[in-house]
């Protein structure tokens, strides 16, 4: 169940928010700075079971397609909205999808959309932009590796690698971190249904039960101004994978992710012309996808290593 009280206004009195469905969360819209032209990300904060947190938004309205590994709402497809939700350590909950699906109603999300969690501050995300292309990652590298590990190996903790190479700065493109600026808190009316739970899975004798993954620590979501074809789409996935990676080795940090890292491409539907055929990272928009990606992941490994220092 999630809770808390609401903020007291500045401005006045403060009005009675209409009903939720599934569960009441306060949020409060947060100003951003300027972004390239499309769908803007929103910072928002909750509280839940005495945890503040906090939560990015794009609310993309009709004509969108995402291509995700989310969650919730994970494939290729038509998407009105992304989320990307802050939890507490040691998250507890064993239905994922259905907590994002309660936090997108209490934001008032209906229609088709995409949810990611992740444990990492998410109100310390980091942006990159080039070209059109804006990458909007949440980082948080406490857990870590190699994804071609061999089976015993345990994920690498922070403290667990003692020195660095130097950062290494990224001049194409730009990166914008977040200045907010609270105003009036804003309740609004839950309308996106939350999805239903189904049975576990039976359990073979000897082998250990499915347990939901942890929530990714790297999230990354990337919006392009012009449409995709499914192959590019597929392809920009692995654009922004390859730029993460490259991003997190300039930073001196020996691992490929942590385990549950997740990615969001979205991109207009298309057209008749049935949009942009590639998207690796020599071509045009493929390019501007990984250095915009490789830009933001770097700004925030970099609070990571310096951990150790």
């Amino acid at each position: 169940m999630i809770g808390g009280a609401r903020r007291p206004r500045e401005d006045g009195p403060e009005p009675v928010p209409p009903s939720h469905q599934g569960c009441a969360i306060d949020s409060v819209r947060v100003h951003l700075p300027a972004q390239c032209a499309g769908p803007r990300a929103e910072l928002r904060d909750r509280h839940e079971d005495g945890h503040h947190l906090h939560h990015l938004v794009w609310r993309l309205g009709p004509g969108v397609r995402v291509c995700s590994s989310a969650v919730l709402g994970g494939g290729i497809g038509p998407r009105a909205w992304i989320l990307n939700a802050q939890v507490p350590g040691g998250y507890p909950r064993l239905d994922p999808d259905r907590h994002l699906a309660e936090i997108a109603a209490a934001e008032g999300l209906s229609g088709p959309g995409a949810g990611l969690m992740t444990a990492a501050e998410v109100a310390a995300y980091t942006t990159g932009r080039d070209g059109g292309v804006t990458a909007t990652v949440t980082t948080g590298l406490g857990v870590r590796g190699w994804a071609a590990a061999p089976e015993t190996t345990v994920p690498e903790t922070l403290a667990s690698q003692a020195t660095a190479p130097e950062f290494a700065a990224d001049e194409t493109a730009t990166v914008e971190a977040p200045t907010p600026e609270t105003t009036v808190p804003e309740f609004v009316a839950a309308e996106t249904p939350t999805p239903e739970t189904t049975a576990p899975e039976p359990v073979a004798p000897g082998t250990e039960p499915r347990t939901p993954p942890r929530p990714g620590t790297v999230n990354i979501v990337v919006v392009l101004p012009v449409a995709l074809s499914d192959a590019a789409l597929v392809n920009a996935v692995a654009t922004a994978t390859e730029a993460k990676v490259q991003a997190l080795l300039d930073a001196g940090l020996g691992c490929s992710g942590t385990p549950t890292d997740a990615v969001c491409i979205a991109a207009p539907e298309p057209g008749p012309g049935g949009g942009e055929p590639f998207a690796g990272p020599r071509s045009p928009w493929g390019a501007r996808i990984a250095r915009a990606v490789h830009t933001a992941v770097l700004a925030g490994a970099r609070p990571a290593r310096d951990d150790l220092s």
